[in-house]
């Protein structure tokens, strides 16, 4: 193979190419997105057109930004990427550090958590870009140690998961600190779907599988009993946990206050019947509808017609993303992109498992098209990494830095 300058900005080939799929379906969730929040800005307790035109514009604005984010990553090769990494975890440590010291008041206060940056009218929440920092930097951790180990072993594969724990941790320390374990569970997700592409023997998978549910169900019957409740208090669990959880057992009693949330999103959803009430026609009161329970607007506007083609579009793009894993040309472009897709697939799942009652609330935005500039941001970068490994060739800086080529 001819050598490259590592000086070299990109090594694009006659067979480099954008994914135009990804491409479309970014489109057309950027439309239903920015349509959909216009329609809850709207329709808000105290909404106004005004308001609504001014919400949906500030979220064009973070489609451009995220639009120029991609462009300028699509001139990243893998050996910049492998640099890249630990500087942008150690800034995505640094951020997660310093939004625990200054944090908005205000925004703590209403939602009790010490998530957010504000700078004027714009708020940012560093832990959605921290996302595409520690997928970088996991799917580095694996390759290094696979080059280190060529053959798998239990106890090979039991340092792996030591390190990747280590990579891991001291975000999740972080962000209980704030507390967000919604944020926490998508982190969870993808440390566990690059776990299992890694090479990990199922003997110790398995286990540490078993121990997880193990641990969850436990979890789950300590909320349910007064007594569970009375020893989960003592470590530290909050009464909304509590709360939230009944909601979800029970969404039918207390729809006035606990339940109420869940319980309009399921109103809105229903009303839509099959076809939706149409655009502009939001009748149904759901709080937090622009971001959190996003699908509920589009749920009563165009019916389960409507939620299901939202479905099937998701499912194209998921599609898309899993496909440029299987094309990847080297192991750290196939793990950064199973880590894209994990967190993509965990915030579908779970905002919209959570809008129709399936799931407890936790938080997360739906995907492209909840408000919110630092989600959105965050996605674009996800999407804008794996858009790199059609665009980007693997050159001979990587193979000659890391040592490692498939």
């Amino acid at each position: 193979m001819q050598n490259i300058p590592s000086r070299q900005i990109s090594n694009r080939t006659s067979g480099s190419e954008l994914d135009w799929g990804i491409i479309l379906s970014l489109l057309l969730l950027m439309i239903i997105g920015l349509s959909s929040i216009f329609q809850a800005s709207l329709h808000a307790q105290y909404g106004t057109m005004q308001l609504a035109l001014r919400t949906t514009i500030v979220q064009g604005a973070f489609w451009i930004i995220g639009a120029i984010i991609i462009a300028f990553l699509l001139r990243f090769d893998a050996s910049q990427l492998w640099r890249l990494a630990p500087i942008a975890y150690g800034l995505g440590i640094f951020l997660l550090i310093a939004v625990l010291i200054f944090y908005d008041r205000s925004m703590a206060a209403s939602t009790g958590a010490k998530s957010w940056f504000v700078f004027g009218p714009v708020s940012f929440q560093p832990t959605e870009v921290v996302k595409p920092a520690f997928i970088l930097m996991l799917s580095r951790v694996v390759v290094q140690h696979n080059r280190l180990y060529e053959h798998h072993n239990v106890k090979s594969d039991a340092i792996l998961l030591g390190k990747m724990a280590l990579c891991f941790l001291p975000i999740a320390v972080l962000i209980l600190l704030q507390p967000d374990l919604g944020t926490l569970l998508v982190f969870i997700a993808i440390l566990g779907g690059v776990a299992l592409v890694s090479g990990v023997t199922w003997r110790i998978l398995a286990p540490v599988i078993a121990l997880a549910s193990t641990i969850g169900a436990t979890l789950l019957a300590l909320v349910l009993s007064p007594t569970g409740k009375v020893v989960l208090d003592a470590l530290g669990f909050k009464l909304y946990q509590f709360d939230r959880i009944q909601t979800w057992l029970h969404p039918d009693q207390d729809t006035s206050s606990k339940g109420y949330q869940t319980y309009q999103s399921l109103k809105a959803i229903g009303s839509g019947q099959l076809t939706g009430q149409g655009f502009g026609h939001l009748k149904v009161y759901v709080p937090v509808r622009e971001s959190d329970m996003i699908f509920s607007v589009i749920g009563e506007s165009f019916g389960f017609v409507g939620g299901t083609l939202l479905i099937v579009l998701y499912f194209a793009l998921i599609y898309r993303l899993i496909r440029a894993t299987f094309r990847a040309q080297n192991a750290f472009y196939a793990y950064i992109a199973t880590g894209v897709v994990m967190m993509v697939v965990f915030h579908v799942f779970e905002n919209i498992g959570m809008s129709i009652g399936l799931l407890p609330l936790t938080g997360i935005p739906l995907p492209f098209i909840s408000q919110g500039g630092s989600s959105l941001l965050g996605n674009m970068i996800g999407v804008g990494l794996i858009l790199t490994i059609g665009y980007q060739q693997q050159n001979t800086t990587f193979t000659e830095s890391t040592g490692f080529s498939v």
